[in-house]
């Protein structure tokens, strides 16, 4: 039975002269785990609001074709009985945030549907039990961290009971730990209780294997469609990024069959790494391959250490709330290099960031940048140092083109535009094409860049991003991570947050772990992500093993390359 029916669906976004969704034709079954995958701005979320009933009504526009939901058209349906029905989870929580509490937050959708007390009480104890938000029942939404806001959002849904799931990046303001619980729980939902469930995510590492089917669209189309195995081989034989590293491992070697887990990956490796045992078996070689693979770079010989970029000595800082968010943190930041803060949610990173941007001071220590100390120098002259873009690109952005974005900060700043400056950062952002538009017009990955080319275009010594893989697909995530690195080589100094490891494993050169307002681990990615239980990429945990320090994809060919035992033609 299908659930939902889209017959020749097009929709363009008020003032738009490209469509959105251009000519959609799908089917979504009762009960089926459906992925949709695609680059920013490919149509994913448009097709989210369009299943929810959300367009036009809500965004405006123009609108043709038809959408059934249980053979109903949608668009005549009663919205309170569609808000029972389908529940949807927007790419940014914050927008869906309404109440002060966060058990307030929750039990306003069941007020709305006129459950008796009792009830209500009963489901916001499932689903704060359920996402691990009882410890935070009674604080303000407004102090959540990004991760907890998300999970927030997921709760309100999931409290009123829907039939149908659509979650649009749930998963990517979350700690990895966060993220493989979520997912669990979506799968649970699933498979348990028979929820029909569309998930639009970039990392697809987590949940490509557990889909029935995926989508993958592109200028408002769906381009492809079947199993997880099939449209992951179509994938890179199209040279297209939306494939997680394990599978694009065995379909670059041409496996007759694809594996889509490490559990799946390992067993196929095995019989690469295989060496006569003791009683004729075969017994996997723990032969490790670090030199060979991720050789050390050769330090030239100075005779004075430069001064750091950033160096903060013996910080400790406490919220207004009581809550004690940095303990004796101790960093030194050089210039020119390209640093990673992983943690989980609430670890102290954003806290950390904005110590370093001047935005908060330190309870005790010191926080210098560029040779000042941050409690003597002003705000907006430490902005002419410091470049700090926050979680959440929107606070960034009120000009009415892009382009008058860059510019505002210039002017603010109080510096001069450079021939052909911003026409260059945004060329080498990929956004040049928008440069007269509105950037609250764009997708939320497109806003993200906006954002942050408005940061650079100042042309700070130090960068300072927080989360800013949130929204970005596969291509651009490699595009951002090439550009920061290419910035670092010219001098600039880049410490970032984030939860993807599999971007940490592929440009940091340096990498932090904090968990509860500490320090507990700092050095190169292979020595810190080698191994780790859950902050290891998926090729490392794949090589576990069999060889050491292997973190992304073309590690993993090296390795088998000097093994020897490489029966299969590698792709380019």
């Amino acid at each position: 039975m299908f659930l939902f029916k889209v017959e020749n669906l097009t929709y363009y976004y008020p003032e738009s002269e490209r469509p959105a969704l251009n000519n959609i034709n799908l089917t979504v079954k009762e009960g089926e785990f459906l992925l949709v995958i695609g680059g920013s701005g490919s149509g994913k979320s448009s097709l989210a609001r369009a299943l929810a009933g959300l367009v036009p009504d809500f965004y405006g526009g123009k609108f043709g074709g038809k959408v059934f939901f249980n053979s109903h058209d949608l668009r005549k349906m009663d919205r309170r009985n569609l808000g029972k029905e389908i529940g949807i989870v927007f790419q940014d929580p914050e927008k869906q945030l309404v109440m002060l509490s966060v058990e307030a937050e929750i039990a306003f959708g069941l007020e709305n549907l006129g459950l008796p007390p009792e009830d209500m009480l009963r489901r916001v104890a499932e689903v704060m039990g359920f996402l691990n938000l009882t410890p935070v029942k009674s604080e303000f939404t407004t102090n959540l961290s990004g991760g907890q806001k998300q999970k927030l959002a997921l709760a309100a849904i999931l409290a009123m009971q829907p039939r149908v799931l659509i979650l649009d990046e749930p998963t990517s303001q979350l700690d990895p730990m966060s993220a493989e619980e979520l997912l669990n729980l979506v799968k649970r939902l699933n498979e348990e209780m028979g929820y029909t469930i569309i998930l639009i995510e970039q990392r697809l590492e987590r949940c490509f294997h557990l889909a029935d089917r995926i989508l993958v669209m592109e200028n408002g189309r769906i381009v492809k469609e079947g199993p997880a195995e099939e449209v992951a081989r179509w994938e890179v034989e199209n040279s297209l990024p939306f494939v997680p590293p394990v599978a694009r491992f065995f379909a670059s070697l041409q496996q007759p069959r694809l594996p889509l887990t490490i559990k799946e990956g390992r067993q196929a490796l095995g019989r690469y790494f295989s060496v006569s045992g003791p009683q004729g078996g075969h017994q996997p070689s723990r032969q490790t391959l670090p030199n060979l693979l991720r050789k050390p770079v050769k330090k030239k010989k100075v005779l004075l250490e430069p001064e750091p970029a950033s160096q903060l000595k013996d910080v400790w800082f406490t919220y207004p709330n009581g809550r004690e968010a940095l303990r004796g943190i101790n960093l030194s930041v050089k210039k020119s290099e390209f640093v990673v803060v992983l943690g989980e949610n609430a670890a102290g990173k954003s806290t950390l960031l904005k110590q370093m941007a001047g935005l908060l001071q330190p309870g005790r220590g010191s926080v210098v940048v560029a040779g000042k100390d941050t409690r003597k120098i002003s705000s907006r002259e430490l902005a002419r140092e410091v470049g700090y873009l926050a979680q959440n690109p929107n606070n960034y952005l009120f000009c009415d083109t892009v382009e008058q974005e860059l510019l505002f900060t210039l002017n603010n700043l109080g510096l001069s535009c450079e021939d052909r400056a911003v026409e260059i950062l945004l060329e080498r952002l990929d956004i040049a094409r928008y440069r007269k538009v509105n950037p609250r017009d764009l997708s939320s990955g497109e806003r993200q860049r906006v954002a942050l080319a408005a940061v650079l275009v100042a042309r700070p010594k130090i960068l300072l991003l927080d989360e800013p893989t949130r929204g970005l697909d596969y291509r651009l995530k490699n595009e951002l991570g090439l550009l920061l690195r290419e910035l670092a080589q010219e001098g600039l100094s880049v410490v970032l947050v984030t939860h993807d490891v599999e971007f940490c494993a592929e440009h940091a050169a340096r990498v932090i772990i904090m968990f509860d307002g500490r320090i507990i681990a700092d050095g190169p990615p292979e020595e810190i992500l080698n191994g780790s239980l859950f902050y290891s990429p998926q090729m490392n945990r794949l090589f576990k093993g069999y060889a050491q320090g292997v973190l992304t994809v073309q590690d993993g060919i090296r390795a088998l390359a000097l093994n020897g035992d490489f029966p299969y033609v590698v792709q380019a």
